[in-house]
């Protein structure tokens, strides 16, 4: 049975016995590595580089892939082998010095999206994992000069790469693959400098991608301290915020990445003071519009979803006193959560988000509360208590009521 290329320890070339990785991403097998540290090598066998950590870590999933090849046995289906080179070799291309053309690598990435268009086996996932793609291709987008100018290569080209490569991380991603990768970013300044720069100058398709990353990163305790780091990167957080009320295809995925970011409160206030409470309001009343402009027609099914999701987002900045602030003193901010407090246009959930969140600045803000009374919310809370919404939502409009009924005779101040 011939031996599947990537079972094969670069340096001893027989089938891994115990595979482990270094720091560099590549895999050997444990006592032949050791053997090669042992006598002073300080750099990685494959790709030459300067191990700046020599430490080894066992390769589970390699080792689980290569008991199941085993297990196979004869019967092994010569297709699981023939995927197994062809995407080693593909790997092979991405990380080669020697054919480092943007020819060659955009050739790769498109064979790669070949493989993601097809059925997936558990087989050719934990093939994509164990190769070690994500990491490889996150260096490729965000180390310094991934595509360098001296190679000729026009921007448009450049970008068209970065493009179908972040496109191909996403994949990766959804595949369930260790976010711990992705914690490169935040390990190398010149990363997340690329990261954010790709945020600001990237077409609409890359924002998009950045967005799934960070909503990616916020979904794990292993790169908390990562989102951590995105939320209090000023420059990311005003993009973000540009990118949500641009009227654009990528306004959805960043007002999930936003909601994921909140997941944390120090990334409140970064939030806040970069224009997030602003950013809602204006993308509340895009998607609330009914005049068919871009937003509407694209994600018109999505509407209720989304005013959802963004007002799920005010309540949380409406924690901080900065953000209720804000919102009061935008001139559009407390009418805003009065017409969500009951329309054909938001869900449950939406209708109790903005009572919760008139209740927090009403019960701060007497201008708030005259502000309330004047949009009509009375009215709308009324009604809502005769609609078939949630107990919890009838309890929160009862206790904001007796709050404005209590104001509802005072002298403005």
């Amino acid at each position: 049975m011939t031996i599947p290329h990537v079972f094969r320890c670069p340096i001893s070339l027989d089938l891994f016995e115990d595979p482990v990785t270094l720091c560099t991403g590549q895999t050997y097998d444990r006592s032949s590595i050791e053997k090669w540290l042992g006598t002073g090598n300080l750099i990685c066998p494959v790709t030459m580089q300067k191990l700046h950590d020599p430490s080894i870590v066992p390769n589970h999933t390699l080792r689980h892939l290569i008991h199941q090849w085993l297990q196979l046995g004869p019967p092994f289906h010569p297709g699981n082998s023939a995927t197994i080179d062809s995407l080693a070799a593909l790997k092979h291309t991405l990380q080669s010095q020697e054919d480092d053309t943007l020819e060659n690598k955009l050739q790769v990435l498109e064979k790669i999206n070949v493989f993601f268009s097809g059925e997936y086996s558990s087989f050719s996932r934990s093939c994509f994992v164990q190769l070690g793609f994500l990491p490889l291709l996150l260096e490729l987008v965000f180390r310094g000069g991934t595509i360098e100018e001296s190679h000729a290569v026009s921007n448009n080209d450049r970008m068209k790469f970065i493009e179908i490569a972040l496109g191909c991380i996403v994949k990766l991603l959804h595949l369930g693959y260790d976010l711990e990768a992705l914690n490169i970013i935040k390990d190398d300044e010149s990363k997340l400098a690329t990261f954010v720069v790709l945020f600001e100058k990237g077409t609409i398709s890359v924002k998009s991608s950045l967005c799934h990353i960070i909503e990616s990163a916020s979904s794990s305790e292993t790169t908390q301290e990562l989102c951590y780091v995105f939320g209090n990167t000023q420059k990311l957080m005003h993009e973000i915020v540009l990118v949500l009320v641009q009227n654009c295809d990528a306004s959805e995925d960043a007002v999930k990445a936003i909601l994921a970011l909140c997941s944390l409160n120090s990334n409140r206030e970064s939030l806040v003071r970069e224009g997030a409470i602003e950013g809602i309001i204006t993308y509340i009343s895009m998607i609330s519009s009914s005049s068919g402009n871009e937003i509407t027609q694209i994600r018109g099914q999505n509407k209720k979803l989304l005013t959802s999701i963004a007002m799920g987002i005010a309540v949380k900045l409406l924690e901080l006193e900065s953000g209720r602030e804000t919102l009061v003193s935008h001139p559009n901010g407390v009418d805003t959560l009065v017409k969500l407090v009951f329309s054909v246009k938001c869900d449950q959930d939406c209708s109790d988000s903005a009572v919760e969140a008139l209740s927090i600045v009403c019960g701060d803000y007497i201008s708030a509360r005259e502000q309330a009374i004047g949009a009509g919310v009375m009215t709308k809370l009324l009604l809502l208590m005769q609609s078939h919404c949630a107990t919890t939502t009838k309890s929160k409009t009862r206790m904001l009521l007796k709050l404005l009924k209590s104001k509802w005779v005072q002298v403005p101040k």
